[in-house]
């Protein structure tokens, strides 16, 4: 791992109005691991990702991602163009485009973004499906894929802009149970081929197993990190032990 984080964040806060979502929470996540951000719905988990490549402007605090200062009010457009290239982002919804085929949802951003030749996309296009197990369906529709194949599409989009750090924000939670292992297999892979990952989650079983750390929030703030094992097996506070036993632990 490099000495200085991929992802650095010390007292961020973030408020909607007069409602403070993040409380001053500070941590950081090293190149090639993976993060499991855990908590009760509503504790700032995924305002705290979507912070992370500046989908929302952090309001207090330092946060820097990949290099890039995102503490700062105002972002170049080149800046901007950066972390979004560098820092992919797969949400609970699919969010594909319906009136392209899944090769072309996967074609459209490296072509628009990163200026890629049209070729070069279609060729890592394909080689990302592949990668998910999906390159029979190129030519398909979103329309004509179950869940857990469009999430897998969602995945190989993102993947299909080489970013340094991959961020997921509940990707299974919209899907029906049987199609959530599909999913999972899919991150373990990039897991275990070394990808930066955070991921907002309530799959334990695979925040056990694949994360390296995890942070429990609690009302906009880090309750507890530490080891993904250690944490979930072995939880200090009475706040994520209350947690865990309303939590299924089922393998998937």
């Amino acid at each position: 791992m490099e000495n200085s984080p991929a992802i650095l964040f010390d007292q961020v806060e973030k408020s909607f109005g007069a409602l403070k979502v993040l409380k001053g929470i500070s941590g950081e996540i090293y190149a090639g691991e993976v993060i499991a951000i855990i908590g009760s719905s509503g504790c700032g988990k995924s305002t705290l990702l979507r912070c992370f490549n500046r989908l929302e402007a952090i309001n207090g605090g330092r946060l820097v991602v990949n290099g890039i200062d995102l503490s700062q009010p105002e972002l170049s457009s080149s800046e901007l163009k950066t972390l979004r290239a560098e820092v992919g982002m797969v949400f609970q919804q699919f969010n594909l485009f319906p009136h392209m085929t899944v090769l072309e949802n996967l074609c459209l951003a490296p072509c628009k973004v990163l200026n890629q030749p049209m070729k070069e996309s279609i060729r890592l296009g394909r080689f990302y499906l592949e990668k998910v197990g999906l390159l029979e369906k190129a030519d398909a529709y979103p329309e004509q894929l179950s869940g857990g194949q469009k999430q897998r599409v969602a995945i190989a989009r993102s993947l299909c802009m080489r970013p340094k750090i991959m961020l997921f924000d509940e990707p299974t939670s919209a899907l029906d149970p049987e199609l959530v292992g599909e999913v999972l297999s899919v991150m373990q892979q990039l897991a275990e081929e070394g990808m930066t990952m955070a991921i907002v989650t309530h799959e334990m079983q695979f925040a056990r197993e694949v994360a390296s750390r995890v942070f429990f929030l609690n009302q906009g703030q880090v309750e507890e990190e530490g080891n993904a094992r250690e944490v979930l097996d072995h939880p200090r506070s009475d706040r994520l032990r209350a947690f865990l036993s309303r939590m299924s632990f089922a393998k998937v």
